[in-house]
C-alpha cells in the first residue's frame, strides 16, 4: 500500500512521524488552547447565568419588599383615614353637644326674663288696684257725703275701669 503511493517505507514512516508530531504540536498549542478558550467561555456564559439568576432572585425580592410597603402604606392609609373619621365625629359631638348647651343656657335665661317679664306684670297689677282702690275709696268717700248707695259707687267704680282697660 505504501508502495501504491510511491513512497518509500522510511519516507512513509517519516510522514507518519511527522504527522505525528505536527498533531502533538497541534493539540497542545491550538486544540487545548481552543478547548481551555471554549471551558472559559463555557464558564462566563454560566457565571453570566448565575449572575441573571441572582439578579432576578435579588429583583424578585425587592418586588416582594415593595409589594410589602404598599400593602403597608395602604393599611396606615386605611388607618389615617379611620382615625380622621372618628376624630371628625367626636368634633361634631362636641359642636352638637355645645350647641346643646347654648341653647339650653338660651331657654333658661329665656325663662328668667319670662319670670322677670311676668313678676314686673304682677306689680303694675298691683298698682293699678291701688290706684282703683283709692279711686273707689274717693268715690265712696264723695257718695258718702251725697249720701248716695254704695251699690251705685261700685257700679261706677267697675263701670271706669272697663273704660281704663287693665293694663298688662
Amino acid at each position: 500500500m505504501v508502495e501504491a503511493l510511491g513512497l518509500s517505507l522510511t519516507e512513509f514512516v517519516f510522514y507518519v512521524i511527522n504527522f505525528l508530531i505536527l498533531v502533538g504540536l497541534l493539540t497542545k498549542f491550538l486544540y487545548r488552547p481552543f478547548l481551555n478558550m471554549l471551558e472559559t467561555r463555557k464558564q462566563s456564559i454560566q457565571d453570566a447565568l448565575d449572575n441573571a439568576e441572582l439578579i432576578n432572585r435579588r429583583a424578585d425580592e425587592k418586588m416582594e419588599n415593595y409589594d410589602r410597603q404598599i400593602v403597608k402604606l395602604e393599611e396606615q392609609g386605611r388607618e389615617i383615614i379611620k382615625e380622621a373619621k372618628e376624630r371628625a365625629e367626636k368634633q361634631a359631638d362636641e359642636i352638637i353637644e355645645e350647641a346643646h348647651s347654648k341653647a339650653n343656657s338660651i331657654i333658661v335665661a329665656a325663662e328668667r326674663q319670662v319670670e322677670l317679664e311676668k313678676q314686673k306684670a304682677l306689680e303694675e297689677m298691683k298698682q293699678q288696684v291701688a290706684t282703683l282702690a283709692l279711686l273707689a275709696a274717693e268715690k265712696i268717700v264723695e257718695r258718702s257725703i251725697a249720701q248716695v248707695g254704695q251699690d251705685q259707687i261700685v257700679d261706677e267704680i267697675i263701670e271706669q275701669a272697663g273704660k281704663r282697660q287693665w293694663q298688662n
